[in-house]
C-alpha cells in the first residue's frame, strides 16, 4: 500500500495557498517582533518559548529586545492562527516549542533567496495586520 502526500513527499512542500492567505501570512511575519534568525532556525528545528523570551531571545538573535512570555506567546499564537507556525507535539501532548508549517517554510525559503530585508513592515502592513489580528477581519 502506497502512502500519498506523506510528510516526506515533495508534494507536501508544494502546497498551493490562496493569494489572500499568502499576503496575510507575509504581513503577519513582517509585523511579528521576531528576527529572521528565529525563522531560519525553525527551518531545521523546533524552538522553545524559553529560548525566545527574555535576554536569551536577544542573545540568540531571535528578538531585538527582551520579550515577556506573555508578549511572545501572543505573537506566536497569531502566527499559528495565520498558518505560519504550529506547536510541537510529543508523546504526552503539546510542548512549549514551535515549528514552521509548510506555508511558513515556503515563505522563509522564498525570503532566504532574496537579499533584501524582508522583515521590515510598512505602516500599511502594521495597520492591516492590526485590523486582521484584533478584529479578525480576513484582510
Amino acid at each position: 500500500m502506497q502512502v500519498i502526500n506523506s510528510v516526506e513527499s515533495p508534494a507536501a512542500k508544494s502546497l498551493i495557498y490562496p493569494p489572500h492567505t499568502i499576503k496575510r501570512a507575509e504581513r503577519a511575519i513582517r509585523c511579528a517582533p521576531f528576527s529572521k534568525k528565529l525563522y531560519t532556525t525553525m527551518l531545521t528545528q523546533s524552538v522553545s518559548i524559553g529560548s525566545i523570551t527574555g535576554e536569551s531571545g536577544v542573545q540568540l538573535g531571535y528578538t531585538r529586545s527582551p520579550k515577556s512570555e506573555l508578549a511572545a506567546d501572543s505573537a506566536l499564537s497569531w502566527l499559528i492562527q495565520v498558518g505560519l507556525l504550529r506547536r510541537e507535539v510529543d508523546g504526552q501532548g503539546l510542548t512549549d516549542s514551535f515549528r514552521l508549517t509548510p506555508l511558513g517554510r515556503q515563505l522563509v525559503e522564498k525570503w532566504q533567496a532574496q537579499e533584501e530585508n524582508w522583515l521590515t513592515p510598512t505602516f500599511k502592513d502594521r495597520f492591516l495586520n492590526a485590523l486582521s489580528r484584533w478584529l479578525r477581519l480576513p484582510l
